[in-house]
């Protein structure tokens, strides 16, 4: 523990003069009667009430050093400590196209995967986590952050076909991609689930792909539902068409190869819930991480042992001291 202002306690001086004046009046102080001998009062013990006068007088003392010290900020020192912690830089990119709403998972292949994904958040203590969603277009619904419940509460405010009809898968990555770049973690990784084929956006996925490889950016892709077709409703809601939905394995795949990464299939829920494990237990890596600590002002002790000191001899001058004319 430090002082903030330690040439406050230059202030303590004050307690020399107060000592001086406080000698000096307890003469004027006391009636007094000259008298020839002292023999007779010899034997007479002196009152305890003279000396609580001195104590009084102490915790006066006492308190205002202690106000003083206050004044000059007790504190304790930041801290700093490195430590190694398992940890990287990971952004979720999400497929929120209208075939997500397929119901070949419990409930839908979107609720599974945002509950997954979720999940997966939730176990990543000290990671970097961010989070893009695409379907037409792409949008980052969260930046690179470690505060998790933010990154959760971006997930659940996810909704299916915000971002127009289509899948653009490459869009998509070459979002994650940007993002993922701003992280400090020497381990980026890019997380892409979909259940489609790229059939909007600007961006080829292998293009997409090639610029992760040059990034020194993995991704790892999930292929979730099974082959069929979904169910869409018209404009007007009143006519319901099924189209089929194909996922384009292939290119998954060769998104995984080209970054290093790895490429997933999952059919069902429990599958899901594998893969997103087996990616928790991949993707981790060892980082050196500073460890601060917050200075603490420490002033209020001192403060209130002032107040009680002050409390203390204020009682006993209106007590055992008081003094009646």
């Amino acid at each position: 523990m430090k002082l903030m202002h330690p040439w406050l306690l230059l202030l303590l001086l004050v307690n020399i003069p107060l000592i001086y004046f406080y000698i000096a009046g307890l003469r004027k102080a006391n009636p007094y009667i000259t008298v020839s001998s002292l023999k007779s009062f010899k034997k007479r013990s002196r009152s305890y009430k003279a000396w609580l006068l001195h104590l009084c007088f102490i915790f006066k003392l006492l308190a205002i050093s202690c106000v003083i010290v206050a004044l000059c900020r007790p504190q304790t020192h930041d801290a700093l400590s490195n430590s190694a912690i398992e940890g990287t830089d990971i952004v979720l990119a999400l497929d929120i196209s209208a075939s997500m709403e397929t119901p070949d998972m419990s409930p839908t292949r979107f609720d599974a995967a945002t509950k997954m994904a979720s999940a997966f958040v939730e176990r990543r203590d000290h990671d970097n986590m961010g989070l893009v969603a695409f379907a037409g277009e792409s949008l980052t619904f969260m930046p690179l952050t470690t505060d998790r419940t933010s990154v959760l509460n971006a997930i659940s405010h996810l909704q299916l076909g915000s971002l127009g009809n289509g899948t653009a898968i490459g869009d998509g990555l070459v979002n994650a991609i940007n993002r993922v770049l701003g992280g400090k973690a020497v381990s980026k990784s890019v997380i892409l689930l979909t259940d489609g084929s790229n059939n909007a956006g600007e961006v080829d996925p292998i293009t997409a792909a090639q610029i992760a490889r040059q990034k020194n950016v993995r991704v790892y892709t999930i292929a979730v539902g099974k082959p069929g077709s979904v169910p869409v409703s018209s404009f007007y809601g009143n006519i319901t068409t099924n189209i089929p939905i194909e996922i384009d394995e292939e290119t998954l795949q060769k998104i995984a190869e080209t970054t290093d990464g790895k490429f997933f299939r999952a059919r069902d829920t429990q599958a899901l819930q594998q893969v997103f494990d087996e990616i928790d237990r991949l993707e981790r890596s060892k980082i050196n991480v500073d460890n601060f600590k917050r200075t603490d002002d420490h002033f209020m002790p001192w403060i209130g042992v002032a107040l009680i000191l002050f409390c203390l001899q204020l009682i006993l001058r209106l007590t055992l001291l008081r003094r009646i004319p």
